[in-house]
């Protein structure tokens, strides 16, 4: 095993970021570097331009930037909003109801838009200043936000689950969209939990409790968002159309929602088509490096050496997959959940397929691991957007992060140790 190639992509890619390199831009350099050892200059320019390029060229991507529109769409439709005033009414009167409500609708979200950075801005913005009125402190507002937004990852529809589609050699997206429902609302369960002993250790006031006729007003209003949900997932299990059709199904359902809410006007299409472009190159340009990097790996042999280090510790397949999750955990905190997915799905995958462990079962793990890390520093995207939207800072948000971050933990290990919580819903429609 040629260790050089290793220490060249490690060391340069953690001083990369270090000194605030973008992260596309550090996996493209490092890997280049990497590939230096063995080639020319030349060869090595033309491999990564390729291999980016090659990266992109798959028909399920697509429906990322469908995704993400539709998204941005649902964010600025008013969708929130409603989605709030539901879960107001289902869960206000509890102790730390408006913590809860954040859970709930964060949940609702990500049922509907699958994106953690958007549902944490729409909830920090829309229930911070309301959490703050009635007692809550800023951070512990914060902190419940930004861990309730990752569930949107794990319920679909998510953009990263078609990813893991992708580095996995073609795992059925319809499969991994239903894994994700139990996990996802297990993890939801359980910041529950954490917010409910919280504001009950501060004393924190509760709503009123509504009326059966308010819960039934507010969910008639918020009918129309949720039954997005049938729409685009009944669609692709019933196989009505792929996940690249319910993407653009589902940015057509929110426009017109949008209309119908009239909370979006023709002049503001610009801004919102802007916004999704954004947020759509940054993905796709780290789809595009990783896929380079992950090529790199391959052809350094990495993940056949890794293999066989990790198999020589143990052939218990339960001891392997916690090991790799304490892998995955340290790599999600100098790593994004994209390029993590694309880059160690190819090198962790092969190892665990070996032992028995069932390809859905170990997205559905990787990425509720990779959800840990978009809530911790240096690099967690929804750390900082939660933060920002509550006007705090990182160092506040710490300690009323950390028992949340914890179960989170916890959901993960029982969704490690107990398989069928992730392939109970796929099995059932034979997926």
């Amino acid at each position: 095993m040629d260790v050089l190639p290793i220490i060249v992509l490690v060391v340069s890619f953690v001083v990369l970021l270090l000194l605030a390199v973008p992260v596309a831009w550090s996996i493209v350099i490092s890997a280049s570097l990497t590939l230096l050892v063995d080639a020319s200059p030349l060869s090595t320019a033309a491999v990564m331009a390729q291999r980016i390029g090659a990266g992109l060229d798959s028909f399920a991507l697509l429906a990322i930037p469908f995704f993400v529109l539709s998204g941005e769409l649902m964010n600025k439709g008013g969708i929130a909003n409603r989605l709030i005033a539901f879960a107001k009414t289902l869960v206000g009167a509890l102790p730390g109801g408006l913590a809860l409500i954040n859970v709930f609708s964060a949940m609702l979200m990500g049922s509907i838009a699958g994106s953690a950075m958007a549902s944490a801005s729409a909830m920090g913005s829309i229930l911070g200043p309301e959490m703050k009125k009635q007692g809550y402190s800023n951070e512990f507002g914060a902190a419940v936000n930004i861990t309730s937004s990752t569930t949107g990852l794990l319920i679909p529809p998510s953009n990263v689950l078609i990813v893991y589609s992708l580095a996995s050699g073609g795992v059925s997206i319809a499969a991994l969209f239903l894994a994700g429902y139990i996990p996802g609302i297990i993890t939801g369960l359980l910041l529950m939990l954490v917010a409910v002993i919280w504001a009950k250790s501060k004393g924190y006031q509760k709503a009123e409790r509504s009326s059966f006729r308010e819960v039934i007003k507010t969910f008639v209003e918020a009918l129309p968002s949720l039954f997005m949900l049938f729409v685009v997932i009944g669609g692709i299990i019933s196989g009505v159309f792929t996940a690249t059709e319910a993407s653009a199904i589902a940015v057509f359902y929110s426009l017109v929602l949008g209309f119908i809410y009239k909370e979006i006007r023709i002049d503001s299409l610009p801004e919102i088509l802007f916004d999704a472009s954004k947020i759509t190159a940054v993905v796709m340009l780290l789809i595009g490096a990783s896929m380079g990097m992950s090529w790199v790996l391959s052809f350094e042999n990495l993940p056949q050496d890794l293999s066989h280090a990790l198999l020589s510790i143990s052939d218990d397949k339960i001891i392997l997959l916690l090991l790799i999750n304490v892998i995955l955990l340290f790599v999600g905190i100098f790593m994004d959940m994209t390029p993590a997915v694309l880059i160690f799905t190819p090198i962790f995958l092969p190892i665990v397929k070996t032992l028995g462990v069932d390809p859905v079962h170990f997205g559905i793990i990787m990425i509720l691991n990779l959800c840990i890390g978009l809530c911790t520093p240096p690099v967690g995207s929804v750390l900082f957007v939660g933060v920002g939207v509550a006007n705090t800072t990182i160092e506040k948000v710490i300690k009323p992060l950390l028992p949340l971050f914890f179960a989170m933990v916890l959901a993960l290990v029982l969704i490690t140790v107990f398989p069928q919580i992730s392939l109970w819903l796929p099995s059932l429609f034979d997926l």
